[in-house]
């Protein structure tokens, strides 16, 4: 029985193949998602994996359904594996707004899932850290919103020469689209055309501008000026003044294809141009207005960062840290008849927070030691009665072969110190 095309099998490490995803990985990953959101003031939401199908496709129309993995329950309702957290944020911050004084920040680690051919960078479902600022309508949020962008990939040790921050607006496309005397009923085409200028042929990027009355020649004088709005100014000096401008450009070649942007967008790209977008994201501020036909109207933005992408980086560039079992002490049972002290022992440090393990049943010294350093023990811990009967606990420094005698409640405080 195989897995289906597109989906992930996590094993711990050491991985038994190179087809499989490390789940220690993953979870070095989401540690640090969570400590730098948590860090910048975030709150932590989720929402259910299956949703009503008409909740993405008021955001993004019919035409989305073909993207996803949709069907009709048995309370025949029509429903829909989740293909993006926003909407889902969208529904929940307009059913409570008033709950939560604004503005309010919060961040998601979903699972997602789209139907869509496999490529290299995305997959038929993926893990994505979602923040989003819900009731902030100034650039102030924007910027804050893309510092946590950059404080993330650096507390996954990339620097400014291992990625960059692509700022643009959709704003500035408008204003352009309109000056450009552009159809407005095929706005969505233009976008979409912009929003691939790097991926599809010159000629049919053309043709395609040229249908919604613009040119390629007149989109890229846009782009080559790159005078930054007002907006993105004051973006760019907010982040500036945290000392994180060697991590912004102002590009106009980003645009977000998905329709419901309103104002600055920006996508994060590594700087030797060999994956997919890191993270993207940009404001929204029409949406939670839509999704409660028109009952609440507030501003938000927000970015997704999706774990493919990022792991395969960090992969690539040799920052996914060493992973082990992550013991802090082996229990070695070499005289059965102190087994009770020994579990007894175990016990009393797994409450006191430390990571034990210890062979189940009856087994050789050396089997057990071996035992120990497969897992990645920090320290190997045994019971033995001194002359005089006194039990004592052996506590022994895996790195540093240092070895001490201590009673059996020193031992927390011995493991603690060595």
């Amino acid at each position: 029985m195989e897995r289906l095309p597109g989906f992930r099998d996590f094993y711990p490490e050491p991985l038994p193949h190179s087809d499989v995803w490390s789940c220690d990985a993953r979870q070095y990953v989401f540690d640090k998602w969570r400590t730098m959101a948590r860090r910048y003031g975030f709150r932590e939401y989720d929402g259910p994996p299956l949703e009503p199908l008409e909740l993405f496709t008021t955001k993004s129309g019919d035409e989305i359904v073909r993207q996803l993995y949709n069907f009709t329950d048995k309370g025949d309702r029509p429903v829909a594996m989740r293909p993006e957290m926003t909407p889902t944020l969208a529904r929940m911050a307009a059913a409570h707004e008033r709950a939560y004084k604004k503005p309010f920040k919060w961040f998601a680690i979903p699972q997602l899932f789209r139907y869509e051919k496999q490529q290299r960078g995305r997959l038929r479902e993926h893990f994505q850290f979602n923040a989003d600022v819900i009731g902030e309508p100034e650039a102030a949020a924007d910027a804050e919103l893309i510092a946590l962008v950059i404080d993330t990939l650096r507390s996954l040790g990339l620097t400014a020469d291992d990625f960059w921050v692509r700022l643009s607006s959709r704003r500035a496309w408008q204003d352009f689209y309109a000056n450009a005397n552009g159809d407005p009923t095929r706005a969505y085409e233009f976008y979409q055309a912009v929003d691939k200028l790097e991926r599809d042929k010159p000629e049919e990027i053309d043709q395609k501008l040229r249908a919604a009355g613009t040119s390629l020649e007149a989109v890229t004088r846009f782009i080559e000026a790159g005078e930054p709005t007002a907006e993105l100014k004051q973006i760019v000096d907010d982040l500036g003044a945290r000392g994180l401008g060697d991590y912004v450009k102002v590009d106009y070649r980003v645009i977000r294809g998905l329709a419901y942007y309103t104002g600055p967008v920006f996508e994060a790209f590594d700087r030797k141009g060999e994956f997919r977008a890191i993270a993207g994201g940009g404001r929204y501020d029409n949406l939670i207005k839509l999704i409660s036909g028109g009952k609440v109207d507030l501003p938000a933005l927000g970015f997704g960062m999706g774990d493919v992408v990022l792991l395969e980086l960090l992969k690539s560039r040799g920052l996914l840290p060493k992973f082990d079992g992550g013991l802090d002490a082996f229990g070695l049972v070499e005289d059965e008849a102190l087994r009770p002290q020994t579990l007894a022992l175990i016990q009393r440090l797994r409450g006191a927070g430390f990571a034990v393990d210890y062979a189940l049943t009856k087994a050789k010294s050396d089997k057990q030691f071996k035992r120990a350093q497969d897992l990645g023990a920090k320290h190997t811990l045994r019971l033995e009665r001194n002359e005089a009967g006194a039990l004592l606990a052996k506590i022994r420094n895996l790195s540093t072969r240092k070895e001490s005698a201590v009673t059996p409640d020193e031992a927390e405080a011995a493991l603690r110190s060595s």
